[in-house]
C-alpha cells in the first residue's frame, strides 16, 4: 500500500502507536476516493440498535439487508465502513478485504431512558472479524461518563496492545446539560479535548452551533474572542481543542436533512479543517441512486471541487 506524504504526516502525530495500529490508521485513511488525502467520509450504520429498525430502515426499505450497507460504502469509495457486531458479521466474508471496518463495541437503545451504552462486542471480534478500528461512545455529562470513560480506556489498551485504531464517538448529554447544550460550541470542543485525552486516533463529534452552555466557559470564550459566529470558525475551534489538529476529528451528519443543508455543513467542515464526514442516515434512509449521488458530492467537496 503506498502511503502518502499527507498520510505520513498524520501518523506521526500518533507517537507512541506501534506499527500495527498505525498500518491500520493508514488502511482507513489510504482507502477509498479520499485515500491519501487526509480526509474521509465513513458510513456509520448502528441506527438500529440506538432507534430500531422501523425507524432506521423503513424510510428506504432495501436498507433491511446489511449487505446494502456494504455495497453502498464499497460502491461510493468511502474510507470505512462502521457497524455493530451482527452487521459486520453479516458481510465479513462476503466483503472480506473490501473496505476497513469499524466494529463498534458499545451500543444503547431506545427502549431505556439511562443515557449509558451496553458493550456489546470485544477486541477479539474485531481481530476475528479483520477490523481496522473499534469504535465506543462516551456520553460525557451523563451520570455514567466515568464508567463509560473506564470502558475505552480498558478496550483502548486492549486495542492498541493488538494494533488496532480506536475511534471514539464523544457525545455530550445528561446531567445537567439542556438539550441546546449537547451540541454548543463550548461542550463539543470538551467533549473533542476529553476524546483526544482519552487516547482516541479518531474522534466523532456532531457540528457545534455557537450556543455557549457553561458560564465560566463563555466568560473565557468572549474575553479572549474565540470567533463562533460561523460554522467554519466553529469547526476550526473544535479542530484547534483536538490537539490542535494533531487528531483526526469527524462531524456527525446527524438526522435526515436536505441535500443543501448538508452539503453546507460539509462545505464548512472542510473550510474549517476538519477531517471528514461520518454520515448515516443521510446515506442510507435515500435510494441508492440518490445516496450514491449524495456521497459523490461530499467527496467532492473534501477533495475542493465543490
Amino acid at each position: 500500500m503506498r502511503i502518502t506524504r499527507r498520510v505520513r504526516e498524520i501518523l506521526s502525530w500518533y507517537e507512541s502507536d506501534n506499527p500495527g495500529t498505525k498500518g491500520n490508521l493508514a488502511r482507513i485513511l489510504m482507502h477509498g476516493r479520499l485515500g491519501g488525502t487526509g480526509r474521509m467520509v465513513v458510513l456509520p450504520v448502528d441506527q438500529g440498535f440506538e432507534h430500531g429498525p422501523a425507524r432506521s430502515f423503513a424510510p428506504n426499505p432495501a436498507a433491511y439487508d446489511p449487505h446494502y450497507h456494504w455495497r453502498l460504502a464499497i460502491d461510493a469509495g468511502l474510507n470505512a465502513f462502521a457497524s455493530p457486531l451482527g452487521m459486520i458479521e453479516s458481510g465479513a466474508d462476503s466483503f472480506a478485504g473490501a473496505i476497513p471496518t469499524i466494529l463498534k463495541v458499545n451500543n444503547a437503545n431506545s427502549l431505556g431512558s439511562a443515557k449509558d451504552q451496553a458493550v456489546t462486542g470485544s477486541v477479539r471480534d474485531a481481530l476475528r472479524l479483520g477490523c481496522a478500528a473499534i469504535g465506543f461512545t462516551v456520553y460525557p455529562a451523563s451520570d455514567r461518563q466515568y464508567e463509560m470513560i473506564e470502558e475505552i480506556r480498558e478496550l483502548a489498551a486492549d486495542a492498541k496492545a493488538h494494533g488496532l485504531a480506536v475511534v471514539v464517538w464523544s457525545y455530550p448529554r445528561g446531567g445537567s446539560l439542556s438539550r441546546e447544550g449537547e451540541t454548543a460550541l463550548d461542550v463539543v470542543a470538551y467533549a473533542a479535548h476529553m476524546a483526544a485525552l482519552a487516547g482516541a486516533h479518531i474522534i466523532k463529534v456532531k457540528p457545534p452551533t455557537d450556543h455557549l452552555e457553561q458560564e465560566a466557559a463563555a466568560k473565557v470564550y468572549r474575553a479572549r474572542g474565540v470567533e463562533a459566529e460561523t460554522l467554519e470558525k466553529r469547526i476550526a475551534h473544535v479542530m484547534q481543542a483536538a490537539f490542535d489538529g494533531r487528531r483526526l476529528v469527524v462531524f456527525s451528519g446527524g438526522a435526515a436533512k436536505g441535500l443543501e443543508g448538508l452539503f453546507g455543513e460539509v462545505r464548512a467542515i472542510h473550510a474549517g479543517g476538519g477531517s471528514g464526514s461520518i454520515i448515516g442516515r443521510n446515506s442510507f434512509q435515500r435510494p441508492r441512486s440518490e445516496a450514491l449521488s449524495m456521497l459523490d458530492t461530499v467527496i467532492d467537496i473534501y477533495r475542493g471541487r465543490g
